[in-house]
């Protein structure tokens, strides 16, 4: 019976992680030139050097541009 339990626990567990690791979704960073950048979760923007932070969905590089380029970020439809 015990180890029933601990299985059941266990697969609660996996499933919950499982769930809150897929809540990360994909944005649309438009810039001030007309491009659009998907990114692979929510971008990252350091106030103190006006950065803005993301992992580029195509390349899965992390990149930076800085805010004064952004136009608007939106969160996509995955």
């Amino acid at each position: 019976m015990q180890m029933n339990k601990l299985l059941m626990t266990s697969i609660f567990t996996a499933a919950a992680l499982f769930t809150v690791a897929g809540c990360s979704s994909n944005q649309a960073v438009r810039t001030t030139d007309g491009r659009t950048i998907v990114t692979d979760g929510k971008p990252k923007v350091d106030d103190d050097t006006g950065m803005v932070s993301y992992k580029n969905a195509e390349t899965g590089k992390t990149e930076q541009i800085n805010r004064d380029q952004v136009k608007n970020m939106s969160e996509l439809d995955n």
